[in-house]
Order: C-alpha cells, then structure tokens, then sequence
C-alpha cells in the first residue's frame, strides 16, 4: 500500500484526498501544522502533499522537508491567481506547483504515484 502525507486544514479537501486514497487503496496521514508533518514522516512517504494556502506556514515546511529529504516528491496546490506564492513554493523545493482546480481534476492520478 502506498503512503502519502499531506499538510493541510481545509477539512473539505481532506476529506476528499482522504475519500480518493480510500478508493485508490492509498494510506493518508493529514497534519494541521508543521510540527505534526514531521511527526508522520516515519516511515518516508512516497509524496508529500501541500496545501500552500493552509495557515501554519507551508512554504517553510517545503523547506524543511527539501533539507531532510532531498528526493522526497512534494505536490503543492493553491489559487491559480496566487503567482508570487507559486513561485516562493518552487524556489522552497516544491517538485510540482498546481492551481487547486488542476490538483481536484488530476487528483487520483497524483495519488496514483504513491502506490508501492
């Protein structure tokens, strides 16, 4: 079974990236806060999935995780008006950088990634 983590407080998205992990056969471990993403980070996850707009500092949590873990894959999302965002997210370490709506829409095949 794959395992993916995710850093985000939007309960509407976790309950939908938890509904499609489900349906993928894909464990999911969702963390408020960055402390709590490093608490899941045993074993490595396969991906890392970032919610840029969430409320505890994700842009520094990118960074963290690219110093720790270099090869780590690391999937961002946020508004597709929010450029300047996106790109502090790229310079972070982020390895992809998509607008929420290209997340929703290709949300299965990016969990898909994750299977063992």
């Amino acid at each position: 079974m794959g395992r993916v983590i995710a850093l985000m407080d939007d309960l509407f998205f976790q309950m939908k990236l938890a509904e499609t992990a489900k349906h993928l056969g894909v464990e999911i471990k969702v963390a408020t806060n960055a402390d709590a993403l490093q608490t899941l980070l045993d074993p490595l996850p396969k991906l890392v999935v970032i919610d840029l707009n969430a409320r505890s500092n994700p842009i520094a949590a990118v960074q963290q995780l690219r110093h720790s873990y270099p090869d780590l894959r690391i999937v961002a999302f946020l508004s597709h008006v929010q450029r300047d965002l996106a790109a502090q997210a790229q310079a972070a370490g982020c390895t992809e950088v998509l607008p929420r709506s290209a997340f929703t829409q290709n949300l299965a095949a990016i969990l898909e990634t994750a299977k063992d």
